[in-house]
């Protein structure tokens, strides 16, 4: 062999076969018609039915058995601070809770609990830029913690923008958990945010922490940030009339959390449905909070925008899972091909009323996970959080 031939490596190849539903994640397009997956280092790169499949060379092999599988849950709205710890609630392991609740990606809306957080420039630049770097080399049990969202503050000037974005960042923190609540000043730094490819939320409704305020319709319509966060409040929602006319007056992502207000979060996905919007919006936890860490939020938000709000439980998996994706960039939360190997196996959970897992999100319930996967590799199985599921994938090389 020449000298400056480098080894060949044979990929790691992932079969998944036995798929009872194929849940895509596209609003448009929620359910495919096959059955078997086949993923290379950690890549989609085929999808269809087994006879249509190239199977062979597998390195691992998944049975599902005729179980679910839809894309990784993602969590568009989270606080992390340290690896799997938050000093929010003092709990270990909430990251890794999560992913038994099928949650396989997170995006950080700010370290804003982070104990001393810096408000000078120099601090929270800093501080953003430490959070992007940790969590991009370290992944809680294999969750993918998007994360280094700098909370913007008075005196912020565009080389500012530049240098996060240089220095990796992608986010930008709640507009209103800092200094900065008016209006035209939100809107110049959010601007520049975008021009360096950051993207950005903003906090809606009234104060969650000390130091955040209200933060009603008129600043969201102006401060124009990729994403509305929590328009249903975090706890405290606007009123029905300004819910409706930040859905009506803007085009951005409309985010509903599991730690807001439930009956806001049905008006403003009505709202939604009712303009043909459903495309927009997306699902959070905004945890942790003083109400806790929720492992289960996403489903729980799957189940209850799909029975109370009369929306098929395909669709509410879209939400939380494609809509996320395209609203935030990301080359997960589809099951398509090219896209991460990012997926949750799921089932009706048993003794449910529903006659499948379908019907049983409709009626309510939670399904349950019978496993995770993360770039094409097994995270967890069966999870110890949900009900157990009726069936469970197996792992069969």
């Amino acid at each position: 062999m020449p000298h400056d031939s480098a080894p060949s490596v044979s990929p790691a190849i992932l079969v998944i076969r036995n798929i009872g539903l194929l849940l895509s994640g596209d609003v448009t397009r929620p359910i495919l018609d096959a059955d078997t997956i086949r993923i290379e280092n950690g890549r989609i790169i085929a999808i269809g039915r087994a006879k249509d499949v190239d199977t062979s060379g597998a390195t691992s092999l998944i049975d599902a058995h005729g179980t679910a599988l839809a894309p990784g849950l993602i969590d568009s709205h989270v606080h992390p601070v340290a690896g799997d710890w938050t000093p929010r609630q003092n709990q270990l392991g909430w990251i890794d809770s999560c992913l038994h609740g099928g949650v396989t990606t997170m995006i950080s809306a700010g370290e804003v609990h982070t104990p001393g957080r810096p408000r000078d420039i120099v601090g929270l630049k800093a501080m953003a830029i430490t959070a992007q770097r940790s969590f991009a080399a370290f992944r809680p049990s294999g969750v993918k913690v998007l994360a280094g969202a700098p909370v913007i503050e008075p005196g912020m000037e565009e080389s500012d923008f530049a240098e996060l974005a240089k220095a990796g960042v992608t986010l930008l923190g709640e507009v209103g958990l800092g200094g900065v609540k008016d209006g035209p000043t939100a809107k110049r730094m959010v601007a520049w945010a975008r021009k360096y490819g950051m993207n950005s939320t903003i906090h809606t409704g009234g104060p969650s922490i000390p130091g955040s305020g209200l933060i009603g319709a008129d600043i969201v319509l102006e401060a124009d940030t990729d994403v509305v966060g929590h328009i249903n409040g975090g706890h405290t929602a606007l009123p029905d009339s300004e819910i409706r006319c930040i859905c009506e007056g803007c085009k951005r992502g409309l985010e509903i959390v599991h730690n807001g207000n439930e009956r806001a979060a049905l008006f403003a996905l009505r709202t939604a449905r009712e303009m043909g919007d459903l495309a927009r919006v997306i699902l959070g936890t905004d945890s942790p909070a003083g109400s806790g860490v929720q492992p289960l939020g996403i489903l729980r938000m799957i189940s209850m925008l799909s029975a109370l709000g009369d929306v098929p439980a395909e669709v509410a998996i879209c939400f939380a899972t494609g809509n996320t994706a395209r609203l935030r960039n990301l080359d997960c939360g589809l099951i398509d091909v090219g896209h991460a190997a990012d997926f949750v196996f799921l089932d009706k959970a048993q003794h449910s009323a529903g006659k499948s897992l379908l019907h049983s999100i409709a009626l309510g319930d939670l399904p349950g996970v019978g496993m995770t996967v993360i770039d094409g590799v097994v995270k967890s199985g069966r999870s110890r959080n949900t009900p157990p599921a009726t069936a469970v994938p197996e792992v069969k090389q």
